[in-house]
């Protein structure tokens, strides 16, 4: 993957700043893109002293103009695109009756027009080349029902499958299209879902009322554990994997 060009959205934080390290670590140079123009700035110079690479994209995935925009400065810039995450996501709670209009098209202009606005600028210019390979940040709850959290889980499915389709069309030109559903994992959004100082313990344990079993393996993933299967979903190492998902929950869905 050395002097490879990757483009991640979602850098600034959590599993996508997980996958930029990941990737600069492997000599791969990195598009940082996120809202959050300043931390970006501080992972670009943080790299930049450790012999990283990463280049930071302050950017919006939920705009069109600008995402075409902005993928068009990367490659005129940094050079054409081998590799992009889809990492950027949002999380809104509440039951389904009671979600607000902004926060359903919040949840979907994020989670999966962002995906669709990134993948057709990206895919559009690795066509010509014949080469390239996308991963998807998904969820475990894109296939499992999980309470207040309707929003989120249809946005994933949404974006699951549209990853899916995209992988089934873009094949013909040696381009692969993968997912990375991860479940509980140590990261803000995760945290923001806890009430008390029993969230953890709940996240790992189960919640009967709420029909979520635990974590069979008895801890929260780390987003260096999702960022290890992008790293290889993105490499030559799954040079022959494409439309599939990789979930990452230590069995919380029971290996569905």
């Amino acid at each position: 993957m050395d002097d490879r060009i990757a483009l991640v959205t979602g850098a600034a934080g959590g599993i996508g700043a997980a996958v930029v390290h990941a990737l600069a670590a492997q000599g791969v140079r990195v598009v940082a893109v996120d809202r959050d123009a300043e931390r970006l700035k501080l992972m670009a110079e943080d790299a930049a002293g450790r012999g990283g690479r990463i280049e930071a994209f302050p950017g919006d995935v939920t705009s069109s103009s600008g995402v075409e925009a902005l993928v068009d400065e990367a490659e005129r810039t940094v050079g054409p695109l081998d590799y992009l995450v889809n990492a950027a996501g949002v999380l809104r709670l509440g039951e389904a009756g009671t979600l607000t209009d902004e926060e359903w098209s919040t949840t979907f202009a994020v989670n999966t027009t962002g995906v669709f606005f990134m993948c057709r600028a990206v895919v559009n210019r690795m066509a010509g080349r014949r080469h390239g390979a996308i991963v998807t940040i998904a969820s475990n709850a894109a296939g499992t029902a999980r309470t207040e959290m309707s929003a989120y889980a249809a946005s994933k499915a949404a974006a699951t499958m549209f990853t899916k389709c995209l992988g089934l069309e873009v094949a013909k030109y040696g381009i692969r299209a993968n997912l990375v559903a991860p479940g509980s994992t140590d990261t803000p959004m995760l945290t923001s879902m806890w009430e008390d100082d029993g969230g953890p313990r709940a996240s790992i344990q189960g919640v009967p009322e709420a029909y979520r079993v635990g974590i069979p393996l008895g801890r929260l993933a780390r987003p260096e554990d999702v960022a290890e299967a992008v790293v290889f979903l993105l490499s030559d190492r799954a040079a022959h994997i494409t439309m599939h998902g990789i979930t990452v929950d230590g069995g919380a869905t029971l290996g569905v």
